[in-house]
């Protein structure tokens, strides 16, 4: 049976820990392949243009829009964030699963495109230790942390569309539950209708030639 690659995305609140998930899976498996998306943002101190983003100016990415480039793109904290279509499209079409990770109302317009999707959701072990993270993180003032909590009240109202969540409490736990629910999905017959229908057939055959 061929194995298709699917398209995997990844939300989360600011802070809870998705890209260090998602740095783990694609490091500790390797049928995955994560999408780097475009971003106007400043890159944070470490990050490196075409690993963790691609960070470009607001002029490039709309450039990008017009052009038909992204499957989906969003304005998050006066920034636009998007994903490249044809990285994703050239993985999905050598079997690989591609995660992305992005931001709600990208992710929802990712399901409306390709239902065949699968949305899974990050979530902290609380509020508390939520914004402890983001206070540990030591890049963002007291304003811009209060924003990304209050960002986080609204993404909260979109939860209950996923397919799965994760509560990133232990990492080693929660990257083995995320690579089981993604392998669970490839197994469910919405996706094996083809070899489904093999058996089908193989067996009416059978039965034909016994009767």
């Amino acid at each position: 049976m061929e194995r298709k690659g699917l398209l995997i995305v990844v939300s989360g609140f600011a802070g809870s820990g998705k890209g260090t998930l998602m740095k783990r899976l694609t490091g500790d498996y390797d049928n995955y392949s994560l999408s780097v998306s475009m971003t106007t943002r400043k890159p944070r101190p470490g990050e490196v243009d075409g690993r963790e983003y691609f960070f470009v100016t607001k002029e490039e990415f709309e450039r990008k829009i017009e052009d038909g480039g992204l499957i989906e793109y969003a304005a998050y904290v006066e920034n636009y964030y998007g994903t490249p279509r044809e990285y994703v499209e050239e993985q999905i079409a050598e079997g690989k699963d591609v995660v992305l990770e992005i931001e709600t109302q990208g992710a929802l317009k990712v399901k409306e495109r390709f239902p065949d999707s699968i949305l899974i959701f990050v979530l902290p072990p609380s509020v508390e230790e939520l914004y402890k993270r983001l206070k540990n993180r030591g890049t963002e003032t007291e304003d811009v942390i209060r924003k990304r909590m209050s960002r986080a009240a609204k993404e909260a109202d979109t939860i209950e569309k996923y397919d799965y969540i994760v509560i990133n409490d232990k990492v080693d736990e929660c990257v083995k539950k995320l690579h089981g629910f993604i392998e669970a999905a490839h197994y469910t017959p919405d996706r094996n209708e083809e070899f489904i229908r093999s058996i089908k057939d193989d067996l009416e055959q059978l039965w034909k030639g016994e009767n």
